[in-house]
């Protein structure tokens, strides 16, 4: 998703693009969403194969220790961008939660308001076509009529 895309989407939720939004500004981010996007490609998945075939026939003659030591090294940076993405998905997960609160409990407040303008003329109507009291004063019973 580009920043094009985000300002021409108007369907988006609101929280989705603040965060592209930020994700866009954010050197770091941008960074670690690069490498997160390639390393869980299969174009990765080639590579590396590729690259420890090339290693283990070609370059060492005991490939073992040294391609260890490198895909150990390699484990350990991708699983750290593995959790800063959950990190993030977290994050984003929990400002939606929170506008989606906020929105509702707006909406339950604008329905309750509506609901309560609609009784109000419901009995306007009524005391009107009936001849009864105005809201807000006693009326008589069917009997007294």
């Amino acid at each position: 998703m580009t920043a094009n895309t985000v300002n021409a989407s108007p369907q988006w939720h609101p929280v989705v693009v603040a965060e592209l939004k930020r994700r866009q500004t954010d050197l770091q981010l941008r960074i670690a969403d690069a490498i997160t996007a390639f390393a869980g490609s299969m174009q990765f998945v080639y590579l590396h194969a590729l690259f420890f075939a090339i290693w283990m026939i070609w370059f060492e003659k005991s490939p073992w220790p040294t391609l260890t030591l490198s895909v150990s090294l390699e484990a350990i940076f991708l699983s750290t961008f593995v959790m800063i993405g959950q990190n993030r998905q977290a994050a984003f997960a929990q400002a939606k939660a929170n506008h989606d609160f906020s929105v509702g409990e707006h909406e339950l407040h604008d329905n309750t308001e509506i609901t309560r303008l609609i009784h109000d003329l419901t009995v306007e109507i009524h005391n009107h076509y009936l001849g009864r009291a105005q809201p807000g004063t006693t009326s008589a019973s069917a009997e007294d009529r």
